[in-house]
C-alpha cells in the first residue's frame, strides 16, 4: 500500500497548511481517497452546501473519481435546523444509491460563518489517474 497527500491544483486550495486528499493506492491497482472537511463561503445553508460539493467534485475529478464514487460522507452541522435544506442540495449532487453517512452536530467550525463542513471517502477504480 502506498499513501500521497496532496492539494491538486485544478481544486480550491485549502485555508490551512494541510492536505485535502490522501490517496491510498491499493495493490489491485484501485484507491481509496480520503477528503479533508470541505467547507464554502455562502449566505444560508443551500449556498455553502452547493459550494462544499463544488470543491469535493472538483477534488475527486483531480484524481479520476466523481461524486458516485463516494462511499462515506460525514457532515458537520452548526445548527441542526438547517438539515432539511442540506439534505435537498445533497439530494442534487448524489443522486444514485446514497454513501454511508453520518451527521454531527457541533456549535462551530473552523471559520465561525460555515454552517458545514463535509468530508467524504470515495473510491477509485484501477486504472485512473
Amino acid at each position: 500500500m502506498h499513501v500521497t497527500l496532496d492539494n491538486p491544483a485544478t481544486a480550491p486550495q485549502p485555508l490551512g497548511p494541510y492536505s485535502q486528499v490522501a490517496r491510498v493506492q491499493l495493490a489491485d491497482g484501485g484507491a481509496l481517497l480520503y477528503l479533508s472537511g470541505q467547507i464554502a463561503a455562502g449566505d444560508g445553508i443551500a449556498e455553502q452546501t452547493h459550494g462544499v460539493f463544488a470543491a469535493l467534485s472538483a477534488l475527486l475529478r483531480a484524481h479520476g473519481a466523481t461524486l458516485a464514487d463516494i462511499i462515506n460522507i460525514r457532515t458537520f452541522l452548526t445548527d441542526m435546523d438547517d438539515l432539511p435544506g442540506y439534505a435537498a442540495v445533497r439530494r442534487t449532487y448524489l443522486t444514485g444509491t446514497p454513501p454511508t453517512s453520518t451527521t454531527v452536530s457541533v456549535p462551530r467550525l473552523f471559520k465561525p460563518e460555515a454552517l458545514i463542513e463535509v468530508e467524504v471517502v470515495a473510491s477509485c477504480a484501477a486504472g485512473r489517474p
